[in-house]
């Protein structure tokens, strides 16, 4: 493997380096002894190459050892080879010298550096692995191979949150799943409600009808199953409509303003809630005598019981947000105008009830798929022909379809444009609708409509040999050498939606059918007038249009949305998740979403600081003096994106302080490996204490390569704070170590090797 080209920076003085990092802005790696970064970008372990790497090296007077009355005072470029040999060091920080000496081989501790060596970056195979093969949490992605691969070296102290987990990304309403998930895991369905419902508030609902992309995404589908987040969702939103009374509650501050919802859609829900719990009057209007919108009437009952939804109203309601239904906006009372005068602040979310047509001649025989839908949501039982034909491929056609069929037509089918492997509908819906008796008809399209007398009798259809041109526009291509007909006595139009913004009275700015808004804002081009959901996107996905209320009524709040998942906090990782197992049966009741939930791996990195001099300056105290600022070790490391500490990108390491010890105190290091050079530690333990009268005082544990971060072990240290050290306590000491252990699949003997590290102390 050959290096990618990069600027070389060769800078005299600290001043200069962190100058040039500076400018970079992220762009830039630095290079101190360079065993670690050399082999990085020869390997090519990342996506992206840095443009300007500065090395270090050239910087004078920044490798040193000095003794005074504090203590030690050590220079960055220091190398590992000048503190194991030096004998101060080796006569008054024993420890120092021990970890010093451990690291790697005599040739490479010439070159490596102290300030290199606590900088390495993540030492896992999968992190490793050259041409970035595997695009892990830790360099941005959103999956852990580790987890369930190779991870006999792994952390067993669980993982830490760097990244959004797959499932998280792909969710549309970013609803932080692991983080509901692992209260579910705990009983308390309390707090995963309420985690849930900072981001979805219509949970009862997405949980029959979403797509759940999420489960795509997820961690376990390449090793078993997806969770099957779906069910777990509905479950949670089933119990916070139980317990509406105590979860959906009105705000604690109310605000003066008051804002209008122009719709009672799922966007408009979704926005009217968050409003309303931000202290808001809010008023919702729409044209459709129940709420609901197109959840109300423009999916089955079969798909969603309007029971939910109809409990869902009435728990907004209750939290004070005012319904006003059997309204259309525009006419005399209720304009645009008349709102603005009446509300501080109107969100339009009127969605998308339009059908798009056939620029065909008798299309006026064709019938609304969408007026079909609406017309069963009213109550109405509508009959189709016995012979049903539906034109379209995507989600509504497959509710048309199975609703003709339900309804009593002999004779269903579909036809549309795609290809069977790239119809728009989701492959569970298209699977019901096979299984209902619905014909599917792919990479076909209307030619011409069969008539007689003004009566359907059917329509000729036309080979489709692509949908899009090389452009990626939609343009369809057909064969007219190829054709067949369809028998129908009634046809369905079911190839999109459109929108009606006839109310607005072309006040508000609209392209192409869709109202036009600021995308960090969600404000039109009338200040104080908003708009999401359909009726900016077009047509989408239920969670799609609360995501977009969510994001304006915060928008309107001032609010930053908060975050259940912070980065870099310890995770729980269960071993029991490790092992292959199918999705939890009949996943309808708490208790079986508990054991599902179990299922979820609560992805986080699990790669170790395998850094030998980490644990050493932890367990002597020591002090880290940046360019910006003086760090106690303890607060110095941390697991974050392409990196180990919490250094800045400009901010570099300048000196090690570390204090005196006292003439008591005893320290040591030690360090399991398969081989005596080279090698990294499996398990590595640093210790320090002050033996007064027998009785180990201030002492400090340091584990390391056992977590993301090296491990301070508080509860050892208190254990062991004024005992004598024998080897009972020393067994103890063990025991106690490992009483949080979280360990893998295949590192279990990680556990007993920390506790002999620990028996090792009293040697």
């Amino acid at each position: 493997m050959t290096l990618r080209n990069f600027k070389h920076i060769s800078p005299t003085s600290l001043k200069e380096a962190t100058a040039v990092l500076s400018k970079a802005k992220g762009k830039a790696s630095v290079i101190a002894g360079g065993t670690d970064l050399l082999g990085v970008l020869k390997d090519n372990i990342h996506s992206e190459f840095p443009e300007v790497v500065v090395d270090l090296k050239t910087i004078q007077n920044l490798s040193y050892v000095k003794e005074n009355k504090k203590g030690l005072r050590i220079g960055a470029l220091t190398t590992l080879s000048e503190i194991c040999q030096n004998e101060t060091i080796k006569d008054n920080y024993s420890l120092l010298a021990q970890a010093a000496h451990s690291v790697a081989s005599p040739q490479l501790r010439n070159m490596a550096t102290l300030g290199g060596n606590i900088c390495q970056e993540p030492r896992c195979w999968y992190y490793r692995i050259p041409d970035d093969q595997f695009h892990c949490l830790r360099k941005g992605g959103n999956q852990c191979s580790a987890l369930l691969g190779e991870n006999r070296y792994h952390s067993i102290f669980g993982s830490v949150r760097v990244a959004q987990p797959g499932c998280s990304e792909t969710c549309p309403g970013n609803v932080q799943i692991p983080a509901y998930m692992d209260q579910v895991r705990n009983g308390d369905l309390r707090s995963a409600a309420l985690i849930l419902l900072s981001n979805n508030p219509i949970p009862a609902i997405t949980g029959r009808i979403c797509p759940h992309l999420c489960e795509t995404q997820c961690n376990r589908s390449g090793f078993d199953e997806a969770v099957s987040i779906r069910n777990v969702e509905c479950v949670v939103g089933d119990y916070i409509l139980d317990n509406a009374a105590k979860l959906i509650t009105p705000p604690e501050k109310q605000r003066k303003e008051s804002v209008a919802v122009v719709g009672a859609g799922p966007g408009g829900l979704s926005a009217a809630y968050y409003l309303r719990k931000a202290g808001f009057k809010v008023t919702v209007y729409d044209k459709m005598p129940e709420a609901g919108g197109m959840l109300t009437y423009g999916i089955p009952d079969h798909r969603l019981s309007k029971e939910v939804i109809k409990k869902q109203v009435k728990a907004f309601e209750a939290m004070g947000i005012d319904f006003k239904l059997n309204v259309t906006i525009g006419q005399k009372g209720t304009t645009l105008q008349d709102l603005r005068k009446k509300f501080k602040h109107v969100f339009l979310a009127s969605g998308a009830w339009g059908q798009r047509t056939l620029t065909m001649e008798k299309s006026e025989l064709l019938t609304s798929g969408i007026d079909f839908l609406a017309s069963i949501g009213l109550g109405k039982k509508p009959a189709p022909g016995k012979k049903v034909l539906v034109i379209g491929g995507g989600n509504v056609a497959i509710d048309v379809a199975i609703s003709a069929r339900r309804l009593g037509a002999d004779q269903v089918t579909m036809v549309c444009l795609e290809s069977r492997d790239t119809m728009p509908a989701y492959e569970e819906e298209i699977a019901e609708a096979l299984h209902e008796g619905v014909t599917i008809q792919p990479s076909f399209g209307p030619h011409k409509i069969i008539e007689k007398k003004g009566n359907l009798e059917g329509m000729e259809l036309i080979s489709c040999t692509s949908v899009f041109d090389q452009t990626g526009q939609f343009n369809p291509s057909f064969d007219s050498s190829e054709k067949k007909t369809i028998e129908a006595d009634q046809i369905f139009l079911a190839i999109g939606q459109s929108t009606d913004l006839s109310y607005t009275d072309d006040q508000i700015e609209a392209k192409q059918g869709l109202i036009v808004i600021d995308e960090d804002t969600g404000e039109t081009n009338i200040k104080n007038i908003f708009a999401g959901g359909d009726v900016v996107s077009g047509p989408a996905s239920v969670i799609h249009a609360v995501a977009a209320g969510r994001k304006t009524a915060y928008s309107i709040a001032g609010i930053k949305p908060e975050s259940h998942m912070p980065m870099g906090q310890p995770l729980e990782v269960h071993s029991d998740t490790h092992n292959k197992c199918d999705r939890t049966s009949n996943i309808t009741t708490q208790d079986s979403i508990r054991a599902e939930a179990a299922r979820c791996l609560n992805c986080g990195c699990i790669a170790v600081n395998a850094s030998d001099m980490a644990p050493a300056l932890m367990a002597l105290g020591a002090k880290i003096k940046t360019t910006k600022r003086l760090l106690n070790a303890d607060d110095f490391f941390a697991a974050d994106i392409m990196k180990c500490t919490v250094l800045d990108d400009d901010e570099l390491i300048e000196e090690i302080e570390i204090p005196a010890p006292s003439k008591t105190n005893r320290q040591g290091y030690q360090k399991f490996r398969i081989r005596n050079s080279i090698d990294f530690p499996i398990v590595s333990l640093a210790y320090s204490f002050n033996l007064d009268d027998q009785a180990m005082k201030d002492v400090n544990i340091i584990l390391g390569a056992v977590a993301p971060i090296p491990l301070k072990a508080r509860a050892v240290e208190e254990y062991l704070e004024g005992k004598p050290i024998t080897d009972e306590i020393v067994i103890a000491a063990g025991d106690i170590a490992v009483q949080a252990v979280e360990p893998l699949a295949k590192n279990k003997f990680k556990v007993q090797v920390v506790k002999a590290l620990l028996r090792k102390m009293h040697v």
